[in-house]
């Protein structure tokens, strides 16, 4: 019932959770620097918001409220600590200050990016850096992103304990870095943003309400990174890979639910302008003259939507984009989709080389890798190996909808 104050409290709770997780942990953790620390006072204002909103009512400003009683409970815990240091007593003395008002001068006008570039400190371990974005802005776990990064969740999350730890006990500073130290930090801000898109990407299915924002709110945080910087190319580069894919998001399903492959897709369903407003930023980063892997991966996106529209693209061209590519910045996504693109070239034959010649452990639990091969393999007449792919590409994917494609793919052999 709409009327029923448990079910208003948990709708205000869970908005303000999507709205300002990320901000909330920004402004506790800039006193305390101790992420973990502002994660569990979080998570307690909300237990109590829980509690209280039901009978109370739900706050005018759900997020101050949350904050003060985040405070407090902070506050508390350093009460009842022994540490009596001298930082510790200056952080008491901050801690009920309005530093987190938007007119106190920050440099970034945003709390979940200028966290973002907390995150990317040099001295928190590089590979930790995007997932601990994902996980202290975003509020994702270590299992809803472990497949985003390659990695066993057990493993992400003893990374992610670790980064924390190295956050408190090296003191490492809560404000925006100075200009000198941005670009040495943009790299990793880029690689936050897009996997924040690419595990909303991946949530078409619905497992998880809370996380189908994450899309919109990646391209937000690119948006606002490009008007942070506007002399750097690569978030333009980013911006634009972003719209390119978000402007076919309508298509990625038919009307019953079903997969539909970027092949396959009704054009009529895509966001056109939003598809211009993707060529326009791709333009703009080219303009400064600084190449770079994000927009190598815009012009791969924008030439298959080009295919798709009636233009001719030489498929040699999709080969030698992503060489480009894997100069640049190689993993084995880019090496899959580059085989498919030399089969697509020289045919389905040659792709298979290519992906033959790939470390079986790095394929081994990839997805992608599997569903590439079934198809190579079933346009080069090897039905029965072609299968076995399918099969296995079926099992290793999350997506209901996509497991049910590649049982379709496999049974028209």
């Amino acid at each position: 019932m709409t009327d029923d104050p448990l079910h208003a409290a948990r709708v205000a709770a869970e908005g303000a959770a999507r709205r300002s997780y990320g901000r909330l942990v920004a402004i506790l953790s800039a006193r305390t620097r101790d992420i973990a620390a502002s994660e569990d006072a979080l998570a307690d204002a909300f237990a109590r918001a829980l509690e209280r909103w039901p009978v109370d009512g739900v706050p005018a400003q759900p997020e101050a409220w949350l904050l003060q009683v985040a405070r407090h409970r902070t506050l508390d815990a350093w009460r009842h600590s022994r540490v009596q240091d001298g930082a510790a007593q200056t952080l008491l003395l901050l801690a009920d200050e309005v530093g987190d008002d938007p007119a106190s001068g920050c440099a970034v006008p945003d709390e979940r990016l200028r966290l973002f570039f907390v995150c990317a400190h040099p001295a928190i371990d590089a590979a930790a850096r995007a997932p601990l974005m994902l996980q202290t802005v975003l509020g994702l776990d270590a299992v809803r992103m472990a497949g985003a990064f390659l990695s066993a969740p057990a493993t992400l999350g003893q990374r992610l304990v670790r980064a924390k730890a190295r956050v408190r006990t090296a003191g490492i500073p809560f404000e925006f870095p100075r200009a000198p130290d941005l670009p040495q930090r943009l790299q990793d801000v880029l690689d936050g943003i897009y996997a924040a898109y690419g595990t909303g990407w991946d949530d078409v299915d619905g497992a998880d309400a809370s996380q189908r924002g994450l899309t919109a709110e990646a391209i937000e945080l690119g948006r606002i990174l490009c008007g942070l910087m506007p002399a750097e190319a690569e978030p333009l580069g980013l911006l634009a890979l972003m719209l390119f894919c978000e402007s076919r998001a309508a298509a990625r399903r038919s009307a019953g639910g079903d997969y539909v492959p970027l092949d396959a897709q009704d054009v009529g369903r895509w966001n056109l302008p939003l598809r211009d407003q993707a060529e326009q930023a791709l333009r703009q980063a080219a303009a400064l003259g600084a190449f770079g892997p994000y927009q190598i991966e815009a012009a791969i996106q924008s030439a298959h939507c080009a295919r798709r529209l009636g233009a001719q693209v030489p498929p040699d061209a999709l080969v030698a984009l992503y060489d480009g590519l894997l100069a640049l910045r190689p993993n084995t996504g880019a090496r899959v989709s580059r085989a498919c693109a030399v089969a697509e070239a020289r045919g389905p034959a040659a792709g298979l080389r290519e992906l033959d010649a790939m470390p079986a452990a790095e394929i081994a639990s990839y997805q992608p890798f599997w569903a590439a091969r079934a198809h190579l393999l079933g346009r080069d007449g090897q039905a029965a190996e072609a299968r076995l792919a399918y099969a296995r590409a079926a099992g290793l994917s999350a997506s209901p909808a996509v497991r049910a494609w590649l049982g379709v793919a496999s049974e028209r052999l």
